[in-house]
């Protein structure tokens, strides 16, 4: 479905950037020979007006004989592929920093089992042929959070913060944002909770924590809200999450759900401030969802930057196909069972010569933080995967059925309680193609995404290779999600040929 953006002016919002690299000797064989120079690079961003991102360096291979560990926080977002949808649609290859590729990885929903006994986190490895280097291996890493019947979620309380100022007055922004609140409010249970505050040039509450049976009376006010204004954005979070903490649930989902395209204009516009401020409630067991729309003038940016600060998730709405995804089929991804999840992979010098982890890049932790149960790190909602891939660079011609590495993990059942650690050690098994179809898949979302990026580290790698490697993953489809991302990956294949 052909979706339509409108390009805007707009003030410029500093934008908080997090950009964490490895910094290693590249092989010199398929990559090329750096010789201590910088990392290669994706393209400049443009600097003027428009959608602003952060910049993204590729994580480069590290020698494992001088450093055998890796350690980053996971990612649940989804943003990145989101508006990568958008931009194919509308018939534009994203810009190439928009491109996460854990976010890319982590849109969809991987067959991982069920975690067991008392965890709310599960872990899985395999370890295959690197399909755009055949002298490399990939290791893929999934987490699965622990399913959750909605029946049997804590009691909610949400407090939508809606962006109703001048920039939104599209249908692709405020039309869609309006669809995407009523469609959440029918899928609450009777004895769930939401305010709403809405801001402009003035902040407004405009409904009181009111509970979802009164069902009416929430989508009445909804369908009233129209755009006007400038974007007083800082001080309507300080009212929002005032709110969910005035109307805090012990034991509950107490969220706060943005709704904007993130232009802050007025008021508490520093984006140190505003990661001081959602850090602070985050800290009060208050999360926070940021849901991004149209295009034009979205800080993404910005969005990224303070739902990663307020222990929440980054989704990007470019269709109502979306906002079904979001907030019906995988709405209980808003109850999070695991807090502070890190990973941590220890390589065998004598297996394993040199790896890089694909995307992840400003996630990348001192390998120090694993065990510092004060450092931040991401959090996985109810029945959520993540998965993450790593490049080797064997250091022997077989070891097949042999172990190459540690893979540790550690989360917390709630916040500010004592992490966990679950370990699995990672095998080198022998298994038939048909056994990796989730590998395959992943492979192939990963390849893609380093085209987008034009990476120096995609090898062989074209739209042909990531097409077959996603098909060879279609049995785990039950929404069309996967089959749609192979028709996107077609359609970047004929923008790229006419550039």
């Amino acid at each position: 479905m052909k979706r339509l953006y409108n390009l805007l002016a707009c003030v410029l919002v500093g934008a908080f950037a997090i950009s964490c690299a490895h910094e290693a000797m590249m092989d010199g064989v398929y990559y090329p020979e750096m010789d201590g120079e910088a990392m290669p690079e994706v393209g400049e961003p443009d600097p003027g007006e428009g959608d602003r991102f952060d910049e993204i360096k590729d994580n480069a291979f590290i020698k494992t004989s001088e450093q055998n560990v890796s350690t980053f926080s996971i990612d649940a977002d989804g943003a990145a592929y989101g508006y990568m949808r958008k931009m194919i649609s509308d018939g534009i290859l994203p810009e190439p920093y928009s491109v996460r590729i854990e976010e890319y990885l982590n849109y969809f929903t991987f067959n991982y089992d069920d975690p067991t006994g008392d965890h709310t986190v599960a872990i899985n490895s395999e370890v295959g042929p690197c399909p755009w280097n055949e002298e490399h291996m990939l290791i893929r890493l999934g987490l699965k959070g622990k399913p959750m019947d909605l029946n049997q979620t804590p009691p909610a309380n949400f407090v939508f913060m809606v962006d109703v100022s001048g920039s939104m007055d599209y249908e692709d922004k405020l039309g869609l944002l309006k669809s995407c609140l009523r469609t959440l409010v029918d899928h609450l249970r009777p004895t769930d909770r939401v305010s709403i505050i809405t801001y402009a040039s003035k902040v407004e509450k405009l409904i009181e924590s009111t509970p979802a049976s009164e069902a009416k009376k929430i989508k009445n006010a909804i369908s009233k809200l129209n755009a006007r204004g400038s974007t007083a954005g800082g001080e309507a979070m300080k009212m929002a999450y005032e709110e969910a903490l005035q109307n805090f649930i012990e034991g509950g989902n107490n969220r706060v759900i943005m709704g904007t395209d993130g232009d802050f204009n007025v008021g508490v516009t520093s984006t140190d401030a505003l990661l001081e401020m959602v850090q602070d409630y985050a800290d009060k067991g208050i999360y926070l969802t940021v849901c991004g729309f149209g295009s034009g003038n979205l800080n993404d940016s910005m969005m990224e930057t303070i739902s990663n600060k307020g222990n929440g998730t980054y989704q990007y709405i470019d269709s109502e196909l979306e906002m079904v995804k979001v907030f019906v089929h995988e709405n209980s991804k808003f109850y999070s069972v695991a807090n502070d999840t890190k990973v941590q992979i220890t390589f065998d010098p004598e297996k394993v010569d040199r790896y890089r982890l694909i995307g992840y890049e400003n996630r990348v932790m001192a390998n120090e933080d694993f065990e510092n149960d004060d450092k931040d790190a991401g959090e996985i909602g109810a029945g959520q995967t993540i998965t993450a891939l790593y490049e080797i660079i064997p250091a022997v011609e077989n070891y097949v059925d042999q172990q190459i590495a540690v893979f540790d993990v550690r989360y917390k059942k709630a916040l500010g309680a004592e992490s966990i650690q679950l370990t699995e050690n990672v095998f080198d098994l022998k298994a038939p193609t048909s056994d990796r179809k989730e590998f395959s898949f992943a492979a192939g979302v990963a390849a893609f995404g380093m085209l987008l990026r034009d990476s120096g580290y995609k090898g062989n790698a074209d739209f042909d290779m990531a097409y077959e490697l996603v098909g060879q993953g279609l049995d785990n489809d039950p929404h069309g999600y996967r089959a749609e991302f192979q028709e996107l990956i077609n359609e970047a294949k004929k923008l790229a040929q006419k550039q």
